[in-house]
């Protein structure tokens, strides 16, 4: 059986309005979304991670290989009236949350569409469930919430519109994130500033016990 259900995808409602937007509950079966959450790489540390930065299980390795396939592309091309399967693709991980994450965003221009895949336990806490929203200056007015329960795909097309963010959250939260960028230089230079960003939070985080 394939790993990513793409008749889910393409059977999920579509929202166009003020942007494109779908949700896939189970997107990946309980079954494999378990494996994976099992095999995902062990991070630290907040903040987005290159995917050949980390190392995760087979599980997650065939996860990976998976969402790299034409198959995937072509199925969001199809679902979002875009052409995203010859363009570069990006593809980031988190594994953490911190209080300063989830402020209200579009993405970059550099991105064309964007498709997080949530990998955790079954999400009890207030914070931490992405919001898509129609307005960038509050959060409540929203459109959807999304737990982010294992095995869900939020997927989006990149608009002057597509406002998301979520309440603060401190912990675990693990995602992976895909992003269709519009050309191979805005996405070296990205997985360039993910890759600084990173060993920076690494060499300069507090050491156990300090604030």
């Amino acid at each position: 059986m394939p790993l990513l259900r793409l008749d889910a995808l393409q059977e999920a409602p579509l929202t166009r309005d003020p942007f494109q937007f779908t949700v896939v509950r189970d997107f990946v079966t309980p079954r494999d979304a378990s494996a994976i959450r099992d095999a995902f790489p062990r991070i630290a540390h907040a903040g987005l991670l290159p995917v050949a930065a980390v190392a995760g299980g087979p599980a997650f390795d065939a996860l990976i290989q998976a969402l790299r396939a034409p198959a995937f592309s072509r199925a969001l091309s199809e679902k979002f009236g875009l052409d995203l399967v010859d363009r570069s693709l990006m593809i980031t991980v988190r594994g953490r949350c911190a209080e300063r994450d989830g402020r209200i965003h579009t993405d970059s221009i550099c991105k064309l569409a964007t498709a997080l895949l949530y990998f955790n336990d079954t999400w009890d806490a207030d914070g931490g469930r992405l919001r898509l929203l129609r307005r960038p200056d509050d959060l409540d007015d929203m459109l959807a919430e999304v737990p982010p329960d294992a095995g869900t795909l939020v997927a989006f097309q990149r608009s002057d519109k597509s406002w998301h963010g979520h309440e603060p959250f401190v912990g675990v939260r693990r995602y992976v994130m895909i992003n269709w960028m519009a050309s191979t230089f805005a996405a070296k230079r990205e997985l360039f500033r993910h890759h600084v960003s990173s060993v920076a939070k690494r060499t300069f985080r507090p050491a156990a016990g300090h604030v």
